[in-house]
């Protein structure tokens, strides 16, 4: 593999042109395409084989349009201290917003607009009242027209002196960064400024991230309506793409600079940085696809097309690494050289064979040497504590009741709770597979449940083989005991009976993620174990890299329990509302973070790996590995950590939390797990770290990453005996 990215690399830096032109053209098209599309909707949502998705299904069999996808709004108004919604002038207010609802602009998208008083959506108090409004499309899909209507519908209410407030998924938008996202790249750019100390070089590893992420997010864009693409998926993508695809120009640069310091020809530079890192880079970026397509075996299509969008823009951006990196390295010129002499890289202006200060990475890695188990323990149990809360983690789907303060959509939940029960804003929707007398047993055994408010008479259809039954339960949607009232009636129930609903389905779906999470775990740790032991030959080193980072995993976890679900530190990073998990986090970030975090196993200790290869003693090659890769590690991670924190303004509280916690596990992981407790077991191991039984030797291929058969083909074409000069070239290059 080494000497095929060689040559790949040298071919794509001679021919810098064609390859630029290609990957323009590419964006272009991308582009053409996204501007071209439909806007993406927020995507189907389904639960295969729940009991939830079982009713959805019936419903769309025995009542056609109940189950329809379109959005829905509620729109609460609340009457001034002292008056009734019911007096005539709050009630006149009231029919003028069902009227506008009705015949004002946005009125062709509306399929049914209820009057609060001819449904009894009056509060027992008289305080408060609601309008229920049925829309034709989804949130997403709904006109610019229709949505501005909407939340103009209560102005001559408020002015009135009434509170007006719209709950429900019709003011859906799409997911908004805000400058977090800005503010990362320019930290990134700053870190590259310092590492390389050019802005050329720095800017490099940017432009070559943010072409491959245009071209990445725009196709994902292009494709949204016709795979049915979530409206988060583009952001998810644009997040992963850009962290890995700056950490992957990051290193096939900075090995460039280093082959350029030891003196070789620019191409020739460039072909060996391409076959050493960018080999490196080829199996950390399957590491990350691994892990995203693995996402697969939940069996959830929204979060398995989330996976495979990620991993499309994760092998564009090991695609851009190989070819478009080497080909803007020759456009760049000597711009991109290390600065001369003087260069901090390289030595600090010191005369060639002068014993050269030892950097920050060598002394790092001395001082772990010589205290390994100190430092082990260290790491071991910081995160050990951190990861601490993660035992009291509770998972739920977040609704309007998770949502700022100072939204609509939040102040409209509170008006609802306030007025109707905590419960009103999650109703269990009962399907009954059978005639009326089943309805009415099934009605008069849940009335009897502790937990229950109110039971609706059943609403049968046209054949009188099915009914709808609604139950408000006492306490609120994320509530553990709305969950064992959900149990309660399908335990007591038969087959004929299922629960479904917003709640219930939210309750189905993290069972879901709670079931799948070990299955993935074996899948995408076994994969990438064997993918490690091909690259290390080894098997203590992919051990040790599996069990770092559950290690670093789990502690994440703990810190995004005690920042969202018990809201410590929260109004540092803008958390509102605390509340349960989302309940895809603990798996999303599995799986994210397990790649991210085999990218800087795979960057650190594959030279490590080499410098021992080549005859260096265990502990030697630990200090080698970070003489020349801490720097490099240190600044690829605080990259990706300010470009997922960036993501934690976002304005949707998935994004703001899975921004968070990637960017948690990835300190986490490059700065405890992979510079301090990696090379302390490596340490404490010794020759053991690189040990493989002869016979797993003997089966397993060798794929050359650390470049030994790269050096040996290199050497053997420049002796006297091997082709020189132009022939030479034409071997290598495949000329």
């Amino acid at each position: 593999m080494a000497t095929f990215l060689y040559r790949l690399g040298r071919g794509a830096f001679r021919r810098r042109g064609l390859v630029a032109l290609l990957w323009v053209a590419l964006l272009f098209a991308a582009g053409f395409g996204a501007a071209s599309a439909a806007a993406p909707t927020s995507g189907s949502f389904s639960i295969p084989g729940s009991e939830a998705q079982k009713a959805f299904d019936l419903l769309d069999e025995r009542f056609p349009g109940m189950a329809a996808d379109g959005a829905n709004a509620r729109i609460v108004i609340k009457a001034p201290e002292g008056a009734k919604i019911t007096d005539p002038g709050p009630k006149a207010e009231v029919q003028k917003i069902v009227s506008g609802l009705k015949t004002g602009p946005g009125a062709a998208e509306i399929s049914s607009v209820a009057d609060p008083y001819e449904v009894q959506a009056v509060s027992q108090d008289g305080s408060t009242a609601y309008i229920s409004a049925k829309y034709t499309v989804s949130g997403m899909e709904l006109k610019d027209d229709t949505r501005e209507a909407l939340k103009d519908s209560g102005k001559a209410a408020k002015a009135a002196g009434l509170n007006v407030q719209i709950g429900g998924d019709a003011l859906m938008a799409a997911p908004e960064t805000g400058s977090g996202e800005i503010i990362g790249i320019a930290v990134a750019a700053i870190v590259l400024v310092i590492t390389f100390g050019s802005l050329v070089a720095a800017g490099l590893p940017l432009l070559t991230a943010i072409i491959g992420v245009g071209i990445g997010v725009s196709s994902i864009t292009a494709l949204a309506n016709v795979l049915d693409l979530g409206n988060t998926t583009a952001t998810l993508a644009t997040m992963i793409g850009l962290a890995v695809g700056i950490d992957y120009a990051l290193f096939i640069v900075s090995r460039y600079r280093v082959e350029l310091a030891e003196g070789r020809e620019r191409d020739e530079a460039a072909g060996r940085a391409v076959g050493t890192a960018g080999s490196a880079v080829v199996f950390a970026g399957l590491t990350v696809v691994i892990a995203l397509v693995g996402l697969a075996v939940v069996n959830l299509p929204m979060l398995t097309k989330m996976g495979f969008a990620a991993a499309g823009t994760v092998v564009i951006a090991v695609l851009v690494a190989l070819t478009l990196v080497p080909a803007i390295l020759a456009f760049a010129g000597k711009k991109v050289l290390p600065a001369g002499k003087k260069s901090r890289l390289f030595g600090k202006g010191k005369p060639e064979g002068a014993e050269q200060k030892a950097n920050g990475g060598t002394r790092w890695a001395r001082f772990v040497m010589r205290r390994p188990v100190m430092v082990l323990l260290a790491g071991v149990i910081g995160l050990g504590v951190i990861a601490v809360p993660a035992s009291k983690l509770e998972m739920g789907l977040p609704d309007d009741g998770a949502q700022p303060v100072s939204t609509t959509q939040r102040q409209a939940y509170d008006l609802l709770s306030d007025g109707f029960g905590p419960g009103f804003n999650g109703p269990l929707m009962v399907v009954v597979d059978g005639d009326k007398a089943l309805a009415d047993s099934t009605v008069d055994r849940i009335k009897g449940l502790d937990g229950v408010v109110a039971v609706t008479p059943p609403t049968l259809n046209k054949a009188g083989d099915a009914a709808v039954i609604t139950v408000i339960p006492k306490d609120r949607p994320s509530s553990t005991h709305t969950e064992e009232l959900v149990h309660e009636i399908r335990d007591g129930s038969g087959d004929d009976v299922l629960v479904t609903g917003a709640t219930a389905m939210n309750i189905d779906f993290s069972q879901k993620m709670n079931d799948a999470l070990l299955p993935y775990l074996a899948l995408v740790v076994g994969l990438a174990f064997l993918l490690l032991m091909l690259v290390f030959r080894s098997v203590l080193v992919p051990l040790k890299a599996a069990l770092g980072f559950l290690l670093s995993v789990v502690a994440a976890l703990g810190a995004v329990v005690a920042v969202f679900q018990w809201g410590w530190l929260g109004s540092l990073f803008g958390v509102e509302q605390t509340g349960p998990i989302m309940s895809m986090m603990p798996i999303f970030m599995v799986g994210v973070v397990f790649g991210l975090a085999m990218d800087y196993e795979v960057f650190l200790v594959t030279r490590m790996r080499e410098a021992y290869v080549h005859g260096e003693r265990p502990g030697q090659a630990v200090v080698t590995g970070f003489q020349y890769s801490a720097r490099v590690v240190v600044a690829a991670a605080v990259i990706m950590i300010a470009v997922f924190a960036g993501f934690i303004g976002a304005s949707e509280q998935m994004v703001k939390m899975i921004g968070f916690g990637l960017a948690v596990a990835v300190f986490f992981d490059a700065f405890v797990v992979r510079m301090a407790i990696v090379p302390a077991v490596l340490a404490l191991l010794g020759h053991k770290a690189w040990w493989l039984p002869k016979w797993l030797d003997r089966l397993l291929p060798n794929v050359d990453v650390e470049g030994e058969s790269l050096r040996k083909h290199l050497e053997s074409a420049q002796s006297p005996e091997g082709p020189k000069g132009p022939d030479k070239d034409r071997e290598l290059v495949g000329a």
